[in-house]
């Protein structure tokens, strides 16, 4: 079986030189001069050299940031950078483009490339010495680099006396000089594991392996470049650890706090929606957005069930939270969400009949509180109020972005909303939504819209929902759920006719 394996690994790796050599022709009418002139051009200009060099790997053209993280890498010769970009943003790929060109250049001495276990280590140096081996353009321009008796999948040295070696995490990291040059660069890629994050203990001495036995083959006198490629798939791994001693700690996810594409050239919204329709929420969290959602201390399950006709309930609102700041832990790494919900009162029972939940844009967000008072309107409810939080975390936000949006959007429509400011001073975020929530939920009244269950956004709320602990980085859909229920606990009272909201500033727009 395992030399069957090995065949077809073997055949893969052909395939890939193969199209590594058709993928790089050369022109061999070019003279010397114009050769010489051609190579000093294209190495004043990395990006240029890359696309040049690697036209297989440069299929879209790159974005700011893979621009700026290749510049700070370049500029600085002694540098600890990690890199949490999201899957499909080439964050690997572009780590190699940079260490060959200090290679090629002569930047770089002594490469070691660690992950979590040699064979992975083995697997990930093989596109390395695939390159060197029959990239036609590098041979042209630096000449051969293959070497005779030194020249094996997890360990070669190129003609030049630029060394690569594979590591897997534990391994000694003795015997990595060459020509006493102790490593100048070292890479570190996929070195955590979801069965070791389990286990904090064994994380830990992984990290104790890192900062001494590999870190500690660097030489004092010359500059180092570690570049450590993995999200972050724990509250704590290897890569939280790194990040902490950094000189760069960059957290790159598939969408921005806008929820656009980061890297829109390639990676379009529809094709990011296709390929996040097949997982969970928790499972787009840990792989795309560097925020692994681990299972709730609070809620083990969301209840869905039909809800009553909305006008039935005694009491009904729309709440709105923009989530323009937060101060709750994690909030300057991950990006927030804003959340609309409609949320009704009936007997004991609270329902959440419709949410939209994202990281989208403020115009979206004002966007939704009109949708809310449409749907109000279609399920003829009389009284109509919407609440939109703002505590001294929105503002001034609120009156310099979001109010002046409403306005034009009132304007546009001809539509004034009931709008109700609330200004509750919030305790921190989880003991809220503990506080308030999990005792109706325990009770069995806290019911989602069965008929919106596959709703992307209520989907986004379930996940949320589920994820619900003290270092949650993520509750800003339950955050929106406890302030509308709040209100309806605490401050609708009864009226001839209906409700009436006591409160905050009623505002008509």
């Amino acid at each position: 079986m395992a030399n069957a394996e090995d065949k077809k690994y073997f055949e893969l790796w052909q395939q890939f030189r193969d199209n590594t050599r058709k993928a790089t022709p050369i022109d061999l009418t070019e003279t010397l001069v114009d050769k010489q002139n051609r190579i000093a051009k294209l190495e004043k200009n990395p990006e240029q050299w890359f696309k040049y060099y690697f036209p297989n790997f440069y299929t879209s053209e790159p974005a700011p940031f893979h621009k700026a993280a290749t510049k700070r890498v370049l500029s600085n010769p002694e540098w600890y950078e990690v890199r949490s970009w999201s899957r499909e943003l080439s964050k690997t790929g572009r780590t190699m483009m940079e260490v060959l060109f200090l290679a090629m250049t002569g930047k770089k001495k002594n490469i070691l490339l660690v992950s979590s276990t040699y064979d992975n280590a083995e697997r990930l140096l093989l596109p390395y010495k695939s390159i060197l081996e029959a990239n036609n353009r590098i041979i042209n321009d630096y000449g051969e680099q293959e070497s005779l008796g030194a020249w094996e999948a997890g360990e070669f040295v190129t003609k030049k006396g630029v060394s690569f070696r594979a590591l897997g995490a534990g391994q000694s990291p003795r015997g990595t000089r060459k020509d006493e040059v102790r490593p100048d660069c070292i890479l570190i890629d996929d070195i955590d594991t979801d069965e070791e994050c389990r286990n904090a203990s064994r994380i830990k001495a992984k990290v104790k392996w890192l900062e001494e036995a590999l870190y500690g083959t660097r030489s004092i006198s010359n500059p180092l470049l570690w570049i450590a490629c993995g999200n972050i798939i724990a509250k704590y791994c290897c890569v939280t650890e790194m990040a902490k001693v950094a000189d760069e700690h960059e957290i790159i996810n598939i969408r921005d706090k806008n929820g656009v594409s980061t890297w829109p050239q390639k990676n379009t919204e529809t094709l990011i929606d296709r390929a996040l329709s097949k997982i969970s929420w928790t499972a787009q969290q840990k792989e795309y957005y560097n925020n692994p959602v681990a299972d709730g201390d609070v809620f083990k399950e969301v209840l869905y069930g039909k809800c009553p006709p909305l006008s039935s309930c005694d009491s009904v609102l729309a709440y709105a939270d923009p989530s323009t700041s937060n101060k709750d832990k994690g909030a300057s790494k991950q990006a927030s969400y804003k959340s609309v919900g409609i949320i009704g009162k009936k007997g004991s029972k609270r329902y959440l009949y419709k949410i939209w939940l994202k990281q989208t844009n403020n115009a979206t967000f004002v966007n939704w509180l009109f949708e809310a008072y449409e749907y109000l309107v279609q399920n003829k409810v009389d009284i109509k109020r919407i609440y939109i939080e703002n505590n001294s975390l929105q503002d001034p936000h609120y009156e310099q972005v979001i109010t002046p949006e409403i306005k034009k959007r009132s304007r546009d429509l001809d539509l004034h909303l009931p709008i109700t400011e609330d200004k509750r001073k919030k305790p921190e975020k989880f003991f809220r939504i503990e506080g308030t929530l999990e005792p109706i939920h325990s009770k069995g009244n806290l019911i989602f819209n069965i008929d919106e269950k596959t709703n992307p956004d209520m989907v986004v709320m379930e996940g949320q929902m589920l994820g619900v602990e003290e270092n949650a980085k993520t509750m800003d859909g339950p955050d929106m759920l406890e302030g509308g229920c709040w209100i309806l606990d605490n401050k609708a009272v009864p009226m001839e006719g209906g409700y009436s909201y006591g409160g905050g500033s009623n505002r008509k727009y």
